[in-house]
């Protein structure tokens, strides 16, 4: 079931120095909601800056989700300040709206009135407000306004000067591709671990539903709540982002051109169902992008990204064709309700473990339908996931084992990777990550989803999200900045303003046109 990681770990205890200098970053996503939980109806606070053009503060699907943006950093703990002086300086600032500590939303009146976000007047401005009225229209707006954390990482230049014999990042683009792939399929066959340590959505409040049926068998509790007694994560489940048109892409991970070429292909591929929803309606407004399976790449949803930097108007796909993979972005974290900022260092550490293991792991080649057959297990996980004897297996094999057993084994080989990171630093902060979390095999109870779950039993959701989110707006309104300072957010709130005015100024296209250019 684990693959044989000894050889690599006995290389990797030998070249300890290869680690240092790991790339991390962090986008944490949370619905602006008023005191009673209810959605924010204020457009983004223009103090802010202007969610277009800043560097740190953005909106994700509607005016009322806003997204948070660190700087790649190589120190966890400054990365977790900077992330924290964001929530500090935004928490300050929206007075007596406060961030929903959870994924899954809850006390959504009427999902029609969520207001989609708003980039001004530019032509890429109106062109990312038309995307989401594409996703408003194919997925519906609820299960766009559900957040969660992306954790986006890298590995140093001398990790792959060591493991894989490049001389640079140019020269060596190739063999750095085909390294993160490696690591993206391993994601894929035992990535379930995120969930069952972090999944933090057991529940959803009735109201997500807006009185439709669900297949899931849910129990109700008197105040309304829907759960499954051992699911970790809903947000990751049927409830969340899947689109089942994407299952038929053929989008697989052995190889760059192979991947970018599927990915540009469903781009183009058009879709019936999309189809009748119309490009225009009749008073000639503009529905969607386009009628094909993605309007654009970012729509693919997958639990893990293989990322490039962009340049100005290059597709994500086109970066990774130029200049390789770069980093990758773990999608699959819940919002950590346990921590003010959705995040803490512990889930860190275990992701900079898992991902480095998952790189020295043997990654055999998968097939799309092996891609598929690995969606089952994480379905497992997401459903079920604390369920007593649970067993799991890897790809299309019919064999299981214990869950329990799988889990420890896996930890056997990350508290190697772990001694190797610790004695670099000088302290045993990634050993006590694993001390902690791989106690969760043998009790259910301490993974995030059971003690989350047990609170929103007493409580209710929406009452405990309730509690949660005045606790963190109070906390963090009276914490000091540790990184940035107020100047440094009023700057660049003013420089993005400047910015997306410049950017509308020097707009020459009809915005048809300008549609027409980003078809082609």
């Amino acid at each position: 079931m684990i693959p044989d990681v000894s050889q690599a770990l006995s290389w990797l205890e030998a070249h300890p120095n290869a680690l240092n200098g790991i790339g991390r970053g962090i986008e944490r996503e949370t619905l602006r909601v008023r005191p009673d939980g209810h959605l924010a109806n204020t457009g983004h606070p223009d103090s802010l800056g202007s969610a277009l053009t800043h560097k740190w503060i953005t909106t994700d699907f509607a005016e009322t989700l806003l997204e948070f943006i660190t700087p790649v950093e190589q120190d966890i703990d400054r990365l977790l300040a900077f992330l924290r002086d964001i929530h500090r300086h935004v928490a300050r600032d929206i007075g007596e709206e406060r961030m929903w500590p959870f994924s899954m939303p809850c006390f959504i009146d009427e999902s029609d009135n969520i207001e989609l976000a708003q980039y001004g007047r530019s032509n890429i401005g109106r062109m990312k407000t038309l995307y989401r009225q594409g996703l408003k229209n194919r997925y519906g707006a609820l299960m766009q306004t559900i957040s969660g954390v992306h954790y986006n990482f890298s590995l140093p230049l001398s990790f792959w000067q060591e493991w894989a014999g490049v001389k640079d990042r140019e020269s060596g683009k190739e063999a750095i591709s085909d390294g993160y792939l490696r690591l993206i399929r391993n994601y894929y066959r035992f990535g379930w671990i995120i969930p069952y340590l972090f999944g933090a959505s057991p529940a959803i409040c009735s109201s997500f539903l807006q009185g439709k049926e669900s297949a899931l068998p849910f129990e109700r509790d008197e105040k309304g709540m829907l759960y499954l007694p051992y699911a970790t994560s809903l947000r990751l489940s049927d409830l969340g982002y899947t689109n089942k048109s994407q299952n038929s892409l053929g989008i697989t991970f052995n190889n760059l051109p192979d991947y970018v070429t599927a990915l540009k292909n469903a781009i183009k591929t058009p879709s019936e169902q999309y189809a009748e929803i119309g490009l225009k309606d009749e008073n000639g407004d503009y529905l969607q992008l386009n009628t094909n399976v993605l309007q654009i790449e970012n729509e693919l949803y997958a639990p893990i990204r293989p990322k490039r930097v962009t340049q100005s108007g290059e597709a994500p796909s086109d970066a990774l064709l130029r200049g390789g993979i770069e980093y990758i972005e773990v999608r699959s974290l819940d919002i950590n309700p346990f921590s003010p900022i959705g995040v803490d260092a512990n889930q860190v550490r275990f992701l900079d473990l898992f991902l480095i293991w998952c790189t020295l792991a043997d990654a055999p080649e998968m097939s799309s339908d092996e891609l598929l057959c690995s969606r089952q297990n994480w379905n497992r996980v997401i459903l079920e996931g604390r369920k007593p004897g649970q067993t799991i297996g890897m790809g299309c094999e019919t064999a299981q084992q214990p869950l329990v057993e799988v889990g420890k084994q896996l930890f056997r080989d990350l508290r190697r990777v772990a001694e190797t990171l610790d004695s670099n630093q000088g302290d045993r902060r990634y050993q006590e990550v694993c001390d902690r979390l791989v106690a969760s095999f043998d009790d259910p109870e301490l993974t995030y989803s059971a003690r989350i779950l047990h609170a929103m039993k007493e409580n209710g959701l929406g009452g405990s999200g309730q509690a949660l989110a005045e606790q963190y707006r109070q906390l963090l309104a009276e914490e000091h900045l540790e990184v940035l300072t107020e100047q440094q957010f009023a700057q660049e709130a003013e420089r993005s303003r400047a910015s997306q005015q410049q950017i509308e100024e020097s707009d020459t296209l009809s915005f048809d046109d300008f549609l027409a250019t980003k078809a082609g």
